[in-house]
């Protein structure tokens, strides 16, 4: 009997509309699979067994299943999208209860082409940290259950690397896409401004964007396209699906930078991670592409500026909240956050400033390779009880490489690459132009072949 479970988005959904198999039985196996697996991980709030299964028949009769593609595909959402008919908690026990009446718009487009949502996956309180433990659970690395998965789509990150499902929707802020999937030995991508619909309200001063959590290039690519809204043909070809929007030159030599340097002075990146993002760096330019190591031109105020955007964004979120109800390091957060407003230290030229210093780089450079973090992520633990000094001193000393490409709103990416001498995932980071993000997912494509990963945990 074929096994649906850990198998990749595209291969399930091309298996749907041949009728190889049914939305049922997909979604079947892969609640089997939670049930089994979901306490080691601590992936999901809400498992919605029930309801997916219905809406798996519902996908099955689809007049349009032969055209669909996410057909019968389950996918995980993070608890700070709306899902029709489930609260939205945000990690937190100061938030509604009351379901949501309706679907986010990447939800709903996501449900359009096909997918089935099977649960909504933990976050830290009000998505603000890269741990992700709280009131609801703690989310744990499928390749190491006593580290973190990281955050803030943790949930959703163990999910994909335990094969509880082919791929998961969350945001990223500050690198909350990026910073699990490079923990979990995952492909994240955070698309450039405006290319998805965003989370709601302010989204962070415009910083935060949806995207994919998944295990192959080809998957996160498929999963862009649907949240991005471009037509996507239903056939694969040699597993990639046809995205009509993708460039004709998409194979075609790129000057690539390599730079190690962190954006936040006095945060470097430990010696591993540096090896592999040279090694990886050594594969693209056997592949013909150009490398040259040079730095971004980051200001020296960088880590003050996104520091207060961080905790001004919180500032927003926990508004109308009873902050009895919210944790010490939320709380602080946040103070700090009002502060900084009132300090006027939340100006909106910050992105077009940054830009200013970034556009003449990227002008000479197609894409920038950099290491994905700067050392292993912390202990599984909870974090949440912890003072707020404590959790942004782990937060900054392991992720300071993501948070640039949030504030100037282009595209970047997160994939595995090698080993730690720990065993767990390495990972690198690829960056972009605006508009770039197939370009992105190419060269992510290209290093997939070159240097092939496990795409799920031991046991996953």
């Amino acid at each position: 009997m074929t096994v649906w479970a850990g198998r990749t988005a595209t291969e399930i959904a091309d298996a749907v509309r041949r009728k190889e198999v049914t939305p049922r039985e997909v979604v079947a196996e892969h609640l089997a699979r939670i049930a089994a697996q979901n306490a080691r991980v601590g992936a999901f709030r809400v498992v919605r067994a029930a309801a997916a299964l219905a809406e798996a028949d519902a996908v099955g009769a689809r007049a349009d299943l032969a055209e669909l593609p996410l057909a019968g595909v389950p996918v995980a959402v993070k608890d700070n999208l709306p899902v029709r008919g489930e609260s939205t908690r945000n990690g937190s026990a100061a938030t509604p209860t009351a379901p949501a009446a309706d679907d986010h718009e990447t939800v709903a487009r996501l449900r359009a082409a096909g997918a089935v949502v099977v649960g909504l996956t933990h976050v830290p309180e009000l998505c603000v940290f890269g741990t992700t433990d709280g009131v609801h659970g703690i989310a744990r690395n499928p390749w190491d259950p006593s580290r973190t998965a990281g955050g803030s789509s943790g949930g959703g990150a163990a999910a994909v690397a335990a094969g509880l499902v082919p791929i998961a929707l969350g945001n990223d802020g500050m690198g909350s896409l990026r910073i699990p999937a490079a923990h979990c030995g995952l492909i994240g991508l955070k698309p450039g401004s405006g290319r998805v619909p965003a989370p709601l309200g302010d989204a962070w001063f415009g910083m935060s964007e949806n995207g994919p959590l998944a295990t192959t290039a080809a998957d996160a690519r498929l999963m862009f396209s649907v949240l991005a809204g471009e037509p996507v043909a239903a056939e694969s070809v040699a597993g990639e699906p046809v995205a009509e929007s993708v460039a004709a030159g998409a194979n075609r030599r790129l000057k690539i930078a390599f730079s190690t340097r962190s954006p936040i002075a006095g945060v470097p990146v430990t010696k591993p991670y540096a090896a592999l993002a040279r090694q990886a760096g050594r594969l693209l330019a056997g592949a013909g592409h150009r490398l040259a190591t040079a730095h971004p031109p980051y200001p020296l105020s960088f880590g003050a500026v996104v520091l207060a955007r961080w905790t001004g964004g919180t500032a927003q979120d926990a508004e109308g909240l009873d902050p009895r109800l919210l944790t010490r390091r939320t709380r602080r957060h946040a103070a700090i956050g009002r502060a900084a407003e009132r300090l006027g230290m939340l100006r909106p030229d910050h992105r077009a400033a940054l830009n200013a210093r970034l556009d003449p780089f990227f002008e000479e450079y197609d894409v920038l390779l950099t290491p994905a973090l700067a050392r292993r992520g912390p202990a599984a633990r909870a974090w949440h009880e912890r003072g707020w000094l404590a959790n942004v001193a782990v937060n900054t000393l392991c992720s300071p490489m993501t948070p640039p490409w949030n504030l100037s709103g282009r595209p970047a990416l997160a994939m595995p690459f090698g080993s730690l001498p720990t065993g767990l995932p390495g990972a690198v980071q690829l960056v972009g132009r605006p508009g770039s993000e197939h370009q992105l997912l190419d060269l992510a494509a290209q290093l997939e072949r070159l240097n092939p990963w496990q795409r799920t945990a031991a046991g996953g």
